[in-house]
């Protein structure tokens, strides 16, 4: 098969598309022919040489894919050859076939189309696994999501208005703000001229935010604990800002809040399959019915993968970008 590989890392020209070996299952493990990988920044970190995939996983980039089952290791039940199946992976999504542990496997929700649904494992896994299952988000609080046209964040507005919060984004220029409102964004955030600290009380008549989901890590600790209501919860997933930052441990006490941080790639596989089949029993429902729905920028051919990360890069996309062989 071919496979995008990292011979050395690097910028986006490290990013080669090689003929390697097929992979094949293991017990408890399905092949899937891939229709569709997708592009998080997980990837670029990888590609970069900051990122290596867990021991034991595939070595190519991509964290999510779509297909159909071509292959079946021992013990794999309620699967079969020829199902249409998207995916939550460790690694080797940008791949004309990747194995796949049959805990991650979800089916192709009705409606879309097989490529597309590579738009949905890992927002939908991220998204349900912190905002739901640590933050415990409710009906009527208010969530803050900061990169709210990003893949993540596109997912987490719906996934907030569809549980029936009040949803906050920020986000970098006018356009991306005016996608988010289209999700459903209830206060629109520019964070390049606006303090979203003061908007987000501005709008909740001063009680903040009781969810917030961060991906800048360091540069907005401070902030977010400002913007943080009594008894809130600050989810942060990613480094964007840094990975040092100092906690006004004064603050969070005055506030008895809670700081989590998550990453999903390295967990045990046990731990991936709970929260697949949560997605599964949760969000699969909302996509079929159109409540909640995949947002893709655009689809390039998987050998042009060094453009999809630039792009990714350069913040130049909303939501997710998709890679087919």
């Amino acid at each position: 098969m071919h496979a995008i590989t990292i011979p050395e890392p690097g910028g986006p020209e490290a990013l080669v598309w090689a003929e390697v070996p097929d992979p094949v299952p293991g017990d408890g493990e399905v092949l899937v022919e891939v229709a569709a990988s997708a592009v998080n920044r997980a990837d670029l970190l990888q590609r970069q040489g900051f990122y290596d995939p867990p021991p034991g996983s595939s070595p190519y980039p991509g964290l999510e894919c779509s297909g159909r089952i071509v292959a079946t290791g021992d013990g794999v039940g309620g699967w079969s050859v020829g199902d249409e199946v998207c995916a939550l992976l460790a690694g080797g999504g940008y791949a004309e076939k990747v194995v796949v542990p049959v805990g991650q496997l979800l089916p192709v929700p009705g409606g879309l189309d097989t490529v597309t649904a590579a738009a949905l494992p890992e927002v939908a896994c991220t998204v349900w696994s912190n905002v739901f299952m640590v933050a415990h988000l409710r009906p009527g609080e208010t969530l803050l999501v900061h990169g709210g046209s990003s893949g993540i964040g596109t997912m987490a507005i719906q996934l907030g208005k569809a549980v029936g919060a009040t949803v906050a984004v920020t986000a970098g220029t006018p356009e991306k703000l005016e996608r988010c409102r289209e999700l459903g964004a209830d206060v629109l955030v520019d964070y390049r001229t606006e303090d979203f600290v003061q908007r987000v009380r501005e709008a909740t008549d001063g009680a903040g935010a009781d969810v917030i989901l961060d991906i800048m890590g360091a540069k907005y600790l401070d902030r977010n604990v400002d913007a943080l209501a009594v008894n809130g919860r600050l989810v942060i997933i990613g480094m964007q800002g840094g990975v040092k930052g100092e906690l006004n441990i004064g603050k969070l006490l005055n506030k008895r809040g809670a700081v989590a941080a998550t990453s999903l790639r390295g967990r045990p596989l046990d731990e991936k399959a709970a929260i697949v089949a949560a997605v599964r029993e949760h969000v699969w429902p909302l996509v079929e019915t159109g409540r909640v729905r995949p947002v893709v920028d655009r689809v390039l051919p998987m050998r042009d993968a060094a453009e999809a990360h630039r792009v990714v890069e350069a913040s130049g996309h909303v939501g997710k970008i998709l890679l087919t062989p």
